[in-house]
């Protein structure tokens, strides 16, 4: 050590050795007798007492800093002796002045972090426990390969072994099993259900518009789309499997029918049974079958919130009714004030509160769907061959075997009109829109006349909007899909009679039926998904053809 600095830091040492004399005085006062008495001996070192008092404390502690910090200037002037020239400007353009502590070299190479730190009102305790916590960094990079993909075995699982598209899927991985599993789910739910819609909606309802702006102004092109509407002329659409395929049947289908809520479908035959399957399109398994001894099925409808099924025999007055919930079959052997001695065909209303049965003599009754009780019979001139309920339940529009149609009122039981059927000398069946538009009525010469429901309220001489005349024989099913977008007609009386009429444009699909199909045969119930676009069709051979429209579901 040079002498210059040798000679400053002696007389630093000398004086903070050398105790005051007045503070020695002190002491020996303290450490001398009472008056009169002998001297006390003065106390050693080690039982001396601390100062007490946060001031003594704060100053021996800022002493004790003040003699690291010296001690530390002392340690970094012995080692910058030995160092060259060189050395130590180079360190001053990399650290800084060699006379900042490294406190501030700390603080300098931390950055604005600390500098927000300090500004924070937190203790120097947490200050220095935040600082020992590195930031973390964002990998700059992943290797995909360095994970794993867990497999699933595919084939070992009897749940997931129906999923298998090919026989090559052995195994998947979980990413494509999950894939796997949501299209299983829409396949079942006919779709995506509306609550996950709804809540994407909510999500990102700025980022989509945000995106469409961008990509109206990165793309160019024709910009005015095309109608979501169902075109006319062709229909697009799928031949799945048999929707009966698991359960087959040689004996006629008197009964086909969507459940209102999911996605499955009801099959009703000649041979005293109802079953039910879950409709997919490849494999359609079956859930369940009911067999009612003695009871071929005439006709057989689901409830409106789909908890019931009804059916009717072809030559007995009794009605029953399925809880799929309880799993319990309800027969209804004789209703109040009904004298009907046989009950076939009858209707149930869309909001699930009445039912509505067919007699003879041209009475029809209007039951409680609740009670099953009688409230009110009414009746037409002639024989009563069809009724349906509107799309609101608040009226009810019979075709008699005159050729007459009859708007009844539910509230009041009152006819509100009645008027002539144009062209027809025998109805055979009537069928209303779900939207509340149209009124259909189908005769025994195979002419299907399409009527707006507003004219059939208020003329008494209504013309129709359009007549079919593709059939030539008796129309004995009248169908309209939940978008009112499709009309079914067909006969009972001949092979292939089936025809798809477009609405509004009230012409019929030239592609269906596609060809001379074996398995289409005589057509006797038919009937629309609300859901995912299927159509089915029930034959006298005992299958359940089952179709799906491409308008509305993807392939």
């Amino acid at each position: 050590m040079p002498p210059e600095r040798r000679s400053r830091t002696k007389p630093e040492r000398r004086t903070g050795s050398r105790p005051n004399r007045k503070i020695r005085m002190k002491q020996d006062r303290k450490a001398g007798a009472g008056p009169g008495g002998p001297p006390r001996k003065a106390a050693y070192s080690s039982q001396r007492k601390p100062p007490a008092g946060p001031r003594a404390a704060a100053a021996a502690i800022t002493i004790a800093a003040a003699e690291e910090s010296r001690l530390r200037e002392l340690h970094r002037l012995t080692l910058e002796e030995d160092k060259p020239a060189v050395e130590r400007c180079l360190e001053e353009l990399v650290f800084g002045d060699a006379a900042d502590n490294e406190d501030a070299l700390l603080r300098r190479l931390r950055g604005p972090r600390a500098q927000v730190q300090e500004d924070s009102g937190d203790s120097e305790v947490e200050n220095e426990a935040k600082d020992n916590f590195p930031p973390q960094k964002k990998p700059v990079w992943v290797d995909e390969e360095d994970e794993d993909e867990e497999m699933v075995d595919m084939r070992n699982n009897r749940f997931r072994k129906d999923m298998m598209k090919n026989a090559s899927e052995n195994k998947l991985s979980k990413n494509e099993l999950q894939k796997r599993l949501k299209e299983e789910f829409q396949h079942a739910m006919g779709g995506v259900p509306a609550w996950v819609e709804t809540n994407k909606r909510k999500i990102s309802s700025d980022d989509e518009s945000e995106e469409d702006e961008d990509d109206l102004l990165q793309r160019t092109g024709n910009f005015i789309s095309t109608s979501t509407s169902l075109p006319k002329g062709i229909l697009k659409m799928k031949n799945c499997l048999h929707a009966n395929a698991e359960r087959p049947t040689t004996a006629r289908i008197s009964s086909v029918q969507f459940h209102p809520c999911a996605q499955v479908v009801m099959v009703a035959a000649l041979d005293n049974s109802v079953s039910l399957f879950q409709v997919d399109g490849k494999t359609n398994p079956k859930i369940q079958s009911i067999y009612l001894e003695k009871f071929p099925i005439f006709k057989a409808r689901f409830s409106a919130n789909g908890e019931e099924v009804l059916a009717t025999s072809t030559h007995s007055k009794v009605l029953y009714v399925y809880d799929m919930l309880a799993g319990k079959l309800i027969p209804v052997h004789q209703v109040r004030g009904l004298k009907e001695k046989i009950v076939r065909s009858f209707e149930v209303s869309s909001d699930g509160s009445f039912l509505l049965i067919n007699g003879v003599a041209g009475y029809f009754h209007l039951l409680s769907m609740k009670t099953k009780e009688l409230i009110s019979s009414m009746k037409v001139n002639g024989r009563i061959a069809a009724s349906t309920f509107s799309s609101d339940s608040k009226k009810v529009y019979t075709s008699s075997a005159d050729g007459e149609v009859y708007v009844w009122d539910v509230n009041s039981r009152k006819c509100l009109n009645r008027f002539v059927d144009e062209g027809s000398l025998y109805g055979l069946s009537i069928a209303a829109s779900r939207n509340g538009q149209y009124v259909a009525c189908g005769s025994n010469c195979g002419v299907v006349n399409i009527y707006s429901q507003d004219s059939c309220l208020q003329e008494t001489n209504p013309k129709p909007i359009k007549a079919i005349m593709n059939l030539v024989t008796g129309v004995s099913s009248l169908t309209f899909n939940p978008t009112t977008e499709i009309l079914a007609i067909a006969s009972e009386k001949m092979k292939e009679a089936v025809r798809l009429v477009h609405l509004p444009s009230c012409t019929v699909f030239s592609n269906f039926p596609v060809f001379k199909q074996k398995n289409l045969s005589l057509v006797h119930t038919m009937d629309f998904s609300p859901r995912s676009g299927y159509f089915a069709l029930g034959n006298e051979k005992g299958r359940a053809l089952l179709y799906r429209l491409h308008h509305y579901s993807d392939f």
